[in-house]
C-alpha cells in the first residue's frame, strides 16, 4: 500500500540549494527523519511529496518557495538600536541571536548589517524566499 495520510513515515533525505550546497540532511543529524503525513511536522512540498511513495522508493523533489518556507518577506527585517543587545559580545554580520516576543516566545534571528548606531535583523526563516531540492528515500511507514 502506497504512503498515505495519517502514517507515519522513516526518511533518508538530503536537502540543497538551487547551486548544490546541501543544507540539510539525515545523515548530517545521525538519524532518519520521522513524521506523521499530513500533521504539518514538515513543509508542506516536503509532506505532499512522500504521498503515493512504497518503502525503499526514492525520489529527487525541487519545491518552489510557497511550499516551503515562503517568500521573504521584507516587513521582518528590523532596525533595532544597538544598545538593545547585550554588551557582552560584539555583534556581527550572520550572527544568531534570540529576539523576546510580548508573549515571552524567542524566535531567532539573523544579523545582516552592523553599524555604530544600529544593527539590522531578519526575523524570517534563514531558507525563506529559496527553491528547495531533496533527495528523499523512504525506509518504512506504518
Amino acid at each position: 500500500m502506497p504512503i498515505k495520510n495519517g502514517n507515519k513515515v522513516k526518511i533518508e533525505y538530503t536537502g540543497t540549494l538551487e547551486d548544490g550546497k546541501i543544507f540539510d540532511s539525515s545523515k548530517e543529524h545521525g538519524q532518519l527523519l520521522v513524521f506523521e503525513v499530513g500533521s504539518g511536522q514538515v513543509i508542506k512540498g516536503f509532506d505532499e511529496a512522500v504521498i503515493g511513495m512504497e518503502k525503499g522508493e526514492e525520489k529527487n523533489i525541487k519545491l518552489q518557495p510557497s511550499e516551503a518556507y515562503g517568500k521573504h518577506n521584507p516587513q521582518l527585517v528590523k532596525k533595532i538600536p544597538r544598545n538593545n543587545l547585550p554588551q557582552d559580545r560584539e555583534p556581527s554580520v550572520g550572527m544568531m541571536i534570540g529576539v523576546s516576543l510580548q508573549t515571552g516566545q524567542q524566535i531567532p534571528a539573523v544579523i545582516t548589517n552592523v553599524n555604530e548606531q544600529e544593527i539590522t535583523i531578519d526575523l524570517n526563516p534563514p531558507l525563506a524566499g529559496k527553491v528547495l531540492n531533496f533527495k528523499i528515500k523512504v525506509i518504512d511507514y506504518s
